[in-house]
């Protein structure tokens, strides 16, 4: 997918401040409590001490560590970097500093920390059958190019492989394309929709423009909140109303994290983290949708790694493995059963 390295957040972050000093000027409610540019931000030691946890303050007061027995949570002032249990997840706003004070924005709180801290509370059961893989671009889209090296045959390459795997693990598998033709973007979460699929992967591969030495890592893009901005430069989608996918996005943001995880540890891979974007294949999914960029193929070492089918068989595995992972906590519990540990619709067929 063509976005190249993302823009330095430099000028943004030096903007936030500015804006920060006029915005606690409205501060209303608890102690520190306050409306920056029109959101709502909270004391994080406040809500962390509320469940359990501790914070700590460090590196002369950029970064705030909150700790539990359980979480680790890193977050860095006048930043949306952050890192949650060991992946890095990008908030829809900066975490502010307020005369020693750590505020974070509600919406982040409520739209990213606690969906990923306690998924049970917050996402319905679900069973996993069917899951539609799409390979990005195809046909007169090519994607991404290095010299020779095209993206539409390495996302196709990889959803095939994906598929196998896939099927030897026991799901059903819908492919958007299985050959190199182009399908519109909207038809794609569009056969998702109408054959009744659990999940949406849609399968990419990253290109930097500049610093491509230096730029490598797989991403994964979940939708964005409403009332947020999406965290990709070039904001596509960039309008903050509401789409159908939002319905799932607290299911597509666990099912995004967990893929993260998964692609970062098992082909031991820089960790570009978690986004939030509004793209056309994943605004119209009526099932939890992510977006893979699996890699940088501009990238020297990782470039090769992308074009050779073994590594790509390592990937399709670890993103199983997340898929796996995802719904062994959302999976129904099992069904009730008696003392004796049979059911009891078996119990009544015995009887007759």
């Amino acid at each position: 997918m063509k976005r190249g390295v993302r823009a330095s957040c430099a000028a943004v972050n030096k903007i936030f401040a500015l804006l920060l000093v006029a915005g606690l000027a409205l501060c209303a409610g608890p102690a520190h409590a306050a409306f920056i540019n029109g959101h709502s931000y909270v004391p994080l030691a406040e809500w962390a001490s509320g469940n359990g946890m501790k914070t700590i303050w460090s590196k002369r007061g950029e970064e705030i560590t909150v700790t539990s027995r359980w979480t680790r949570m890193v977050f860095n002032v006048d930043s949306a970097e952050s890192q949650i249990n060991g992946v890095n997840v990008r908030l829809s706003f900066p975490v502010a500093n307020a005369k020693g004070v750590a505020l974070i924005a509600q919406l982040d709180l409520d739209k990213t920390i606690r969906p990923l801290l306690y998924p049970s509370r917050y996402i319905e059961p679900q069973k996993i059958t069917t899951i539609c893989i799409d390979p990005g671009h195809g046909g007169r889209d090519s994607g991404n190019h290095v010299t020779w090296h095209y993206e539409k045959i390495y996302t196709l390459a990889l959803a095939s492989e994906l598929r196998d795997q896939l099927k030897k693990a026991g799901f059903n598998v819908l492919l958007t394309r299985s050959k190199d033709t182009y399908v519109d973007l909207p038809d794609r979460p569009a056969l998702a929709n109408k054959r009744g699929a659990d999940l949406f992967v849609s399968l990419h591969f990253n290109a930097a423009q500049s610093g491509k030495n230096e730029v490598d890592g797989p991403e994964t893009y979940c939708i964005t909140p409403v009332g947020a901005s999406s965290s990709n430069a070039q904001g596509e989608g960039g309008g903050s109303a509401a789409t159908m996918a939002n319905r799932y996005e607290s299911k597509s943001l666990l099912f995004a994290y967990q893929m993260e995880k998964s692609l970062v540890q098992s082909l031991n891979a820089e960790d570009r983290g978690v986004r939030r974007a509004r793209f056309a294949v994943l605004r119209d999914a009526a099932m939890p949708a992510i977006l893979i960029e699996g890699g940088y193929m501009s990238h020297p070492g990782e470039g090769k790694k992308i074009f050779d089918s073994a590594y790509r068989k390592q990937m399709a595995a670890a993103i199983v493995k997340g898929i796996l992972a995802y719904q062994k906590l959302t999976a129904p519990p099992p069904p009730k059963t008696n003392p004796a540990g049979t059911n009891k619709v078996s119990n009544a067929k015995s009887a007759k």
